[in-house]
């Protein structure tokens, strides 16, 4: 018959004290006093009945909680919103938590989140836009340790994950649109296009390619933002200054111009309202569109017309290629791990609303 498991309550009746008093006393508790004359008790009385006292369960010090690290742009345009809320309904779904580094286009903010990664080790890391080409090699390197995914331009191919986003189709869909209704003078107005925002160039190039097919690419105008306020913190409200601010210039020099292209839906919002303010009738005197089908262009006293690219799905999918990748390296296959990359992409598709009709009569 086996012999009765001494427990700390035997202790404290041999030792007449309280059971909360043997836990304190032979676990060296010394914020608590106790008189020499409790402690040897206790001591002895437990050293007679082989009480020993249980070992706790030490904490894995590398014990990764359930985290996907997000590194966001911008967190004042609706589209990196949308895909946050994709990102974070999948996370959820799972059980895991995101944790977002907004990185507002700075590269030294950018390059401190990177670095904290080993440290906060999470299971694995989302890019809502293309890495730094600063930092691809060191992107490329943390891959061997967590999975990463880009949701970036298909034009830029990087050897991880990617959820691709055509931003050359994207602009083609916009200028194919215009071109249809007969709109032969038009502006493109954008952010910045520097050579670190390469997504935002192929859009305009695709927008460019088009006209240039048709035989009126010398009627587009470009107006994009200076280089200096790409490297300026972006506030809420950038995005649609910009598009307010160049349609103001744009109506003085060129009024001959029947429809302007917002690169986006928060400029074409600052498009919208500088036409306003003008007495300009949209899309009566000019039609106005966007890109990114973004919440507020479904408003009824908006209605932009813009591209749907499924933002919030390319959020989902995203996470879902982490969750396979931790899965995978979970997983053992004859010893080895097996190397699977992704590629996924949605066709984009034009949403056509009340900004855009065919040009005002001369």
């Amino acid at each position: 018959m086996s012999k009765k498991k001494v427990t700390s309550t035997d202790v404290a009746q041999a030792a007449g004290v309280s059971q909360a008093t043997v836990s304190m006393v032979l676990n060296k508790k010394y914020n608590v006093s106790f008189s020499k004359d409790v402690i040897q008790k206790v001591e002895k009385a437990a050293q007679e009945l082989g009480y020993v006292v249980p070992k706790r369960k030490a904490q894995r010090e590398n014990k990764r909680e359930k985290l996907i690290v997000v590194f966001c742009p911008n967190l004042s345009n609706p589209y990196y919103v949308m895909l946050l809320q994709g990102i974070e309904s999948q996370a959820a779904e799972a059980g895991f938590g995101i944790f977002i580094c907004n990185t507002q286009r700075n590269l030294e903010l950018e390059e401190r989140f990177i670095r904290l990664m080993p440290s906060l080790n999470p299971e694995g890391i989302i890019y809502t836009c293309n890495p730094s080409v600063n930092f691809m090699e060191r992107i490329q390197e943390l891959t061997k340790t967590f999975p990463i995914v880009v949701i970036n331009n298909q034009n830029e191919r990087l050897a991880v994950d990617a959820v691709d986003l055509n931003n050359l189709k994207l602009g083609k869909i916009m200028a194919q649109h215009l071109l249809e209704l007969g709109h032969q003078k038009v502006a493109y107005v954008s952010t910045a296009l520097t050579k670190r925002q390469k997504q935002r160039s192929k859009r305009m190039e695709g927008f460019l390619e088009e006209y240039q097919a048709a035989g009126y690419g010398d009627y587009v105008i470009v107006k994009s933002a200076s280089k200096e306020s790409d490297a300026s913190l972006p506030g809420v409200d950038s995005e649609y200054l910009i598009g307010y601010h160049l349609t103001k210039e744009l109506l003085f020099e060129h009024p001959e111009v029947t429809a302007i292209a917002g690169m986006n839906d928060m400029v074409a919002f600052g498009i919208m309202d500088a036409l306003a303010e003008a007495k300009l009738k949209i899309p009566g005197d000019i039609s106005v569109m966007g890109c990114d089908n973004t919440l507020f262009g479904k408003l009824r006293n908006v209605e932009l017309t813009t591209v749907e690219h499924f933002v919030i799905y390319k959020g989902r999918d995203a996470c879902d290629i982490i969750m396979k990748k931790i899965k995978t390296r979970r997983s053992k296959y004859a010893e080895l791990e097996p190397v699977s990359v992704y590629h996924v992409e949605y066709e984009p598709k034009i949403i056509v609303r009340g900004t855009t009709s065919y040009p005002r009569k001369k």
